[in-house]
């Protein structure tokens, strides 16, 4: 899931060395920490928050087929 993400912002930003992608696993979710440079920040969010409900809405699809749930959280 971490590759996933990853190819899916590093596309995005202007500095893709700088996206980091963190697992916090509990017993019943996974959560996603998402890490970017400052700049790209609004590139990863997107007008309205458009771009990143595309990421959350891929990223859940993808995870659905596992008992736990999955959220995306991006970080500043």
């Amino acid at each position: 899931m971490k590759e996933l993400i990853e190819t899916i912002v590093k596309p995005l930003v202007d500095f893709p060395e700088d996206v980091q992608v963190n697992a916090l696993e509990e017993s019943d979710r996974v959560t996603y920490k998402l890490n970017v440079n400052k700049n790209d920040m609004g590139k990863v969010i997107g007008k309205q928050g458009r771009v990143a409900k595309a990421i959350r809405t891929v990223v859940y699809a993808a995870g659905s087929s596992g008992q736990k749930k999955i959220f995306l959280e991006i970080v500043e």
